[in-house]
């Protein structure tokens, strides 16, 4: 019995058929990571806000006790060189830093839109120079979190000095415990973000999208850098707000 088939252009073979919803298959797998990279981050935060209120807390907190979970207005109080207390300034700048580098990747991705080399190399440039900039202040911050202040926590006759994972002078374990997990997981998706823009970068230098004949890939790595951004909004929130 003769059988039928439809005749498929090799081109259509290899790119999919007709792209749903508009957008290139690139760009609906890196909506379908950053959906499950925001089911994660959700989790975590999750359990960071059933911690947090599972624990008392005490508004006229004047030193720190194990009991008690610590005040982000008492524990992040410094700026780089000085010694002037400041309460939420410096991750204040960190967040504005973070910010400032999305804006910068929407304007590469605009150019990129209507090929303008040049321009798209600035503002990728820009891109990567402000995630560098917000993760040396997020190294400083903690730095300056785990060496603490000079006399620490006297806790049950052991003086605690600083925050690491077996101790916290500045609450119970676990504040500290989430803090460094959670920062430092969003720290590695900034990190991955930079090296992914350097190497976009590059190839944007040496021609490689204007060969291609656009700059799609510009848009994807910009896709998760907002993502990035959009998650330290949710970080800061719940750990320099709440």
């Amino acid at each position: 019995m003769a059988t039928t088939a439809a005749t498929v252009s090799d081109k259509n073979l290899w790119k999919g058929g007709v792209e749903p919803l508009k957008a290139s298959y690139g760009k609906l797998m890196m909506w379908f990571f950053l959906l499950s990279d925001a089911l994660t981050f959700s989790g975590l935060l999750v359990t960071y806000g059933f911690s947090r209120f599972s624990h008392p807390t005490n508004a006229a907190q004047t030193v720190f006790s194990a009991k008690y979970w610590p005040l982000p207005e008492k524990v992040f109080t410094h700026i780089p060189f000085t010694h002037m207390p400041a309460p939420l300034v410096f991750v204040g700048i960190m967040t504005f830093i973070l910010i400032m580098s999305s804006v910068t990747m929407v304007l590469a991705v605009e150019a990129g839109h209507r090929m303008d080399k040049a321009a798209v190399q600035k503002w990728m440039l820009w891109t990567i120079l402000g995630g560098f900039a917000f993760l040396g202040c997020q190294a400083w911050e903690w730095t300056i979190f785990i060496t603490g202040s000079e006399k620490g926590l006297i806790e049950e006759g052991i003086q605690i000095i600083g925050a690491n994972l077996k101790g916290n002078e500045y609450g119970p374990v676990l504040f500290a415990n989430l803090f460094f997990f959670i920062t430092g997981f969003h720290g590695t998706h900034v990190l991955s973000g930079v090296l992914i823009n350097i190497l976009v970068f590059y190839n944007v230098s040496i021609g490689t999208y204007e060969r291609i004949g656009h700059y799609e890939m510009v848009e994807k790595v910009g896709l998760y850098w907002h993502f990035v951004d959009l998650v330290w909004v949710f970080v800061f929130t719940f750990f320099y707000l709440v």
